[in-house]
């Protein structure tokens, strides 16, 4: 039998990640149709309500229930407003390895959610889950992104070159392809630690997002 995720919510100072529920289809379709999002991500454009709907109910849980990875909403803890995604997948449970994945909301970005998500979740996987490696690829010219990897203590370990797909717009105003290249970050157990040992001895300046 295939191993699975146990289904879980974490929780942060600010934040709570859960299933994704039937509530969050439409800030899940507003979420997913900003242009950051559609130019970074392979998600459907235009991202429908019936998208949201299929993800939420069936396509996210089956990422769980068939041993792929787990996929939580990301809300805060105090308004259950809907601010973002984190995605685990293409999980390899002999090696105890996976991919994470995020999506912020345009309506929540500059406030730290990301690499507060990331790291909840990479403490989850490393400290409950027996993991001993997390993965996390970002398109070259994706900053945000790469950011959050950075703040979250990732390690740079190099470029798959011209191996992703973005998009980008065209002067009509709609879309086309673009290849970029991927860079590939990791994080292993020892690299939190150290960026906890860092944090709790009172060096928040490069954190302060996580406040």
């Amino acid at each position: 039998m295939t191993p699975t995720f146990p289904d879980i919510t974490i929780s942060t100072d600010r934040l709570v990640l859960r299933p994704f529920e039937e509530g969050d289809v439409p800030a899940l379709a507003d979420m997913m149709n900003d242009e950051l999002v559609t130019a970074w991500t392979s998600a459907p454009h235009p991202y429908t309500l019936d998208d949201a709907r299929d993800w939420a109910g069936r396509a996210a849980p089956a990422e769980r229930s068939e041993g792929r990875g787990i996929v939580f909403a990301v809300a805060e803890f105090l308004t259950q407003r809907l601010v973002g995604s984190v995605h685990l997948r293409n999980t390899n449970w002999r090696c105890r390895s996976t991919e994470i994945g995020y999506v912020t909301a345009p309506w929540a970005r500059g406030e730290g959610y990301a690499s507060e998500a990331v790291r909840a979740v990479a403490q989850w996987l490393f400290r409950h889950q027996g993991f001993e490696r997390l993965e996390l690829r970002t398109a070259a010219d994706n900053t945000a992104s790469q950011q959050v990897a950075q703040k979250t203590g990732c390690i740079s370990e190099g470029v798959l070159r011209n191996a992703w797909i973005a998009r980008t717009r065209t002067e009509d105003g709609g879309w086309t392809d673009i290849r970029t290249d991927l860079i590939v970050w990791s994080l292993l157990p020892e690299d939190l630690d150290d960026l906890d040992e860092e944090t709790a001895q009172g060096d928040r300046a490069a954190y302060a997002d996580w406040n």
